[in-house]
């Protein structure tokens, strides 16, 4: 993995520029970016509909484990003191707490396979 030297970002080796001088170690983003290269010779180089695709893959990914924690932080703050809603709310966020992991684990090849579906090659 190398980093490149405009953005900062980690790539692996076959999304760097080859070369020397200003080129060197410098992603095809920054590279179109900079004028380097053309788009027609970026062969990792996502466009904006794959780009915003992998994002809501990824983002369908990793959102249940944020609703999980939006969940026990709004039931300890507000939820927590309330006789019936409090115990209702309870036992859905511990369902949920212990279905999400099982769910996210289940989930692994469909998302890999999304990704794989949304690549450049």
């Amino acid at each position: 993995m190398a980093t490149c030297r405009i953005c900062r970002g980690i790539y692996p080796q076959e999304h760097l520029i080859s070369g020397v001088g200003p080129r060197h170690l410098v992603c095809e983003r920054c590279g179109i970016d900079r004028g380097y290269i053309t788009a027609d010779e970026a062969s990792h180089l996502y466009s904006d509909e794959i780009r915003r695709a992998r994002m809501i893959v990824i983002g369908r990914r990793f959102a249940p484990f944020l609703w999980i924690i939006l969940g026990w932080s709004l039931w300890s703050l507000f939820f927590a003191g309330l006789p019936l809603w409090g115990k209702a709310s309870l036992v859905i966020l511990l369902l949920a707490t212990l279905v999400v992991p099982v769910m996210y684990l289940l989930g692994g090849p469909k998302y890999q396979a999304d990704l794989r579906r949304l690549s450049t090659k």
